[in-house]
């Protein structure tokens, strides 16, 4: 079975509060992207490991167990021991460690896909426990339609928000921004004005109410990010903005519009309707 998990971006981003168990607080509203990875899962019952797991793509990082598909599937197996062994391959195309929220896709992707390949008959919202126990970000894309985010991002309500008369152009420059050092450079604060009721307003007027509370820090450390920023206005941006904690931006342009830029060969820059 294939399945091709999907990005997420961040309009606008308020952190709220430090919890006493470390965590921190957010609101924010996730909105889906169609820049995909893609997820092959196949049975594999001659095999004596549980799980034989490749990829291709962009390189991830770290080991083999620590990669949230593999997690997915060894939480799956722990609550349901006749799962079957299984091959997966993941063939990366969202970059890491940008804010967009690949690996939380990969992981949760997983989820739903194991579950209907083999008829664990899970609902909505135990996937969503699931997802939950693999990360904050995990359990939106269960859902994978515009999110009103809050506690740790996993308090999710479906908003309605229809960007379709618009497109996207992504823009990653390569940097690796550590979520553990953006979020020890925020210092939370109340939110004044509820993200829900800023999203309804109109859209030109997002460029002075609708704020990441990363992008202050990231740009005073990596002054490049505040250049793609500006470029993105300049190149005829409604709205422009950092996605998470970084490094990714997106600008929001007219649908039919060819966005004017110039960005170096090492950035990757995308398109999407």
């Amino acid at each position: 079975m294939v399945s091709f998990p999907n990005c997420k971006i961040n309009l606008g981003l308020h952190i709220t509060h430090k919890r006493s168990d470390g965590y921190h607080d957010l609101e924010t509203i996730f909105y889906p992207i169609s820049i995909k990875d893609i997820l092959e899962t196949i049975p594999d019952t001659n095999s004596q490991e549980e799980l034989v797991f490749s990829h291709s793509g962009l390189p991830i990082q770290g080991d083999q167990i620590n990669n949230l598909c593999s997690k997915a599937y060894h939480l799956l197996k722990k609550n349901y021991p006749l799962l079957p062994s299984i091959k997966m391959h993941l063939h990366k195309q969202i970059p890491m460690g940008a804010g967009l929220g690949g690996g939380s896709a990969d992981g949760a992707f997983t989820l739903i896909q194991l579950n209907h390949q083999f008829q664990l008959g899970l609902s909505e919202n135990q996937l969503i426990q699931f997802a939950l126990e693999l990360g904050s970000d995990c359990p939106f894309f269960i859902i994978n339609k515009a999110c009103l985010g809050k506690g740790r991002g996993e308090i999710l309500e479906r908003i309605e928000l229809d960007l379709t008369p618009y497109q996207f152009l992504i823009v990653n420059p390569g940097i690796h921004i550590g979520t553990a050092w953006a979020f020890s450079q925020i210092k939370p604060k109340p939110v004044l004005q509820s993200l829900n009721s800023l999203i309804n307003q109109p859209i030109k007027t997002w460029k002075e109410t609708l704020v990441n509370d990363f992008e202050a820090p990231v740009i005073t450390s990596y002054p490049e990010i505040g250049q793609i920023k500006n470029a993105l206005y300049k190149a005829g941006a409604i709205y422009a903005s950092m996605s998470g904690s970084g490094s990714t931006l997106y600008g929001i342009f007219e649908k039919g519009t060819k966005p004017n830029f110039s960005f170096p060969d090492h950035y990757m820059t995308i398109l999407v309707d």
